[in-house]
């Protein structure tokens, strides 16, 4: 016993640092193994957690299959819509963030998720820049043309089809107006946010010829630029200049009281 009462074994107890319960860590440091730490962000949204500093540019990625109302097979990598529409709320909403720039490599998917995460983008009021660094196929063309600024990579494709509806589909003529409207719907979001008219792009999408065993159009980089369907052949470093550049003539406009955008 020591000089307090106490025995060897309640001294020593006494002497240890304090063990964290499992799941908590002392404030300032950085989580990275719990599962909601950056593993568990890249691993849900494919993306690393918010530095502390928060930048001032938010970066999105849309990968593989726009997921809609139903639920893709496992084995099927995915972008869910309502994963992303939060992301751009926080994004409009966040004092520090002052533009967003998103990536896009996907094959396309759910048509009205598509238009959905295409119309929050292009309603958002801070500059935004979209980058296609692989494939902008089938409903990736609205979200990708969605932006204030619309960067392709040369080496990136755009496959312009007409919609496709999976599933039971009844032969009536009514089921073919419904299509048809749908279809008008993408056409009038592309040629109203991109320099490409309705003729040429119609043009595109009902080519034969073109793909083996489809109807439409496979548009390269610099083809994409020369239809007016992208604004510039390019990669993330003239990505993050051009979104820099919006920011700062957004940030000018607001001093001097004009437009924000």
């Amino acid at each position: 016993m020591d000089g307090n009462g106490n025995t060897p074994i309640e001294t020593a107890y006494r002497n240890e640092e304090p063990v964290q319960p499992p799941g908590r860590e002392e404030p300032g440091s950085e989580g990275t193994h719990e599962p909601g730490g950056v593993i568990g962000t890249v691993k849900e949204f494919g993306q690393v957690a918010v530095p502390s500093t928060e930048p001032e540019i938010y970066c999105i990625t849309i990968i593989g299959q726009i997921e809609g109302h139903i639920v893709m097979p496992p084995h099927n990598k995915t972008t869910k819509y309502e994963h992303i529409i939060p992301q751009l709320v926080a994004a409009e909403q966040s004092k520090t963030v002052k533009g967003v720039l998103i990536i896009l490599n996907t094959v396309g998917g759910d048509v009205e998720a598509g238009l959905a995460i295409a119309e929050m983008i292009a309603s958002l009021s801070k500059p935004t820049v979209t980058v296609v660094v692989g494939g902008g196929h089938s409903i990736g063309v609205p979200i990708a043309v969605s932006s204030s600024y619309s960067i392709i990579a040369e080496s990136a494709t755009m496959t312009i089809h007409p919609i496709r509806m999976n599933g039971l589909v009844i032969g009536v003529p009514q089921t073919f107006e419904y299509m048809e409207k749908m279809q008008e719907r993408v056409v009038r979001f592309v040629t109203s946010h991109s320099r490409i008219s309705v003729d040429c792009f119609k043009d595109l999408m009902f080519k034969t010829g073109e793909l083996n065993r489809d109807i439409g159009t496979a548009v390269g980089g610099s083809d994409a630029v020369a239809f007016g369907l992208m604004d510039e052949v390019g990669g993330i470093g003239t990505a993050m200049a051009k979104l820099n550049q919006l920011i700062a003539l957004r940030g000018a406009a607001a001093e001097t009281g004009g437009l924000t955008q």
